[in-house]
Parts: C-alpha cells; sequence; structure tokens
C-alpha cells in the first residue's frame, strides 16, 4: 500500500529552520522531535537562510513583492478619479435643476 505524501504549512516549515537555526537541538534530534528526516530540515534552513536577505533588500517596511503588487495602479487611480469627477458634476447639475 502507497504511503500518502505528507505536506508542510509554510509557518511549521519556518518554524523547524528556526529552531535549527538557533542550534539548540541537533538536526537529527529535531527530525526525531517533528517526524521528520535530517535532509529535509537542512533543505528547509538552506531555503530560510538564502531568503532571509530579501525582506531587507529594499530597505523599507518590509511589504512582500505579493502585498506591492495590490495595490492598484496609478494609471487606474487617475481613470477612477476622472469617473468620479464626471458623476459629481452630473450630480451637481441633476440637483440644480431640481431646485429650478
Amino acid at each position: 500500500m502507497a504511503r500518502k505524501r505528507r505536506s508542510f504549512s509554510a509557518s511549521f516549515k519556518a518554524k523547524v529552520a528556526i529552531e535549527a537555526i538557533r542550534e539548540l537541538q541537533t538536526t537529527s534530534e529535531l527530525a526525531e522531535k517533528h517526524k521528520l528526516h535530517p535532509s529535509q530540515i537542512t533543505l528547509w534552513k538552506k531555503q530560510l537562510l538564502e531568503s532571509a536577505e530579501d525582506l531587507f533588500e529594499d530597505g523599507r517596511s518590509g511589504k512582500s513583492k505579493a502585498q506591492a503588487s495590490d495595490e492598484p495602479d496609478s494609471a487606474q487611480l487617475y481613470e477612477q478619479i476622472g469617473r468620479l469627477k464626471v458623476e459629481l458634476e452630473w450630480i451637481k447639475e441633476k440637483v440644480a435643476d431640481e431646485r429650478l
């Protein structure tokens, strides 16, 4: 019977990798504790160390690239401002016509 492949959350991987970096326990002890293979822990540790510099790369508040892409483009914002101005003018005219 085939074993089902396990998947781990990013937070679990980070937790294990940080424990490995702290070196309070050996990789073998961590592997036994979390029921993982020692090479898996070594890989996660290596990935964490390689990507850690990206957090401080641009010197800003630590926004990730995904968060930066969530913000609308300036062209979209100008387009929306234009639509709102047209709508406001239309409402002003409508209110002025009703008063007469």
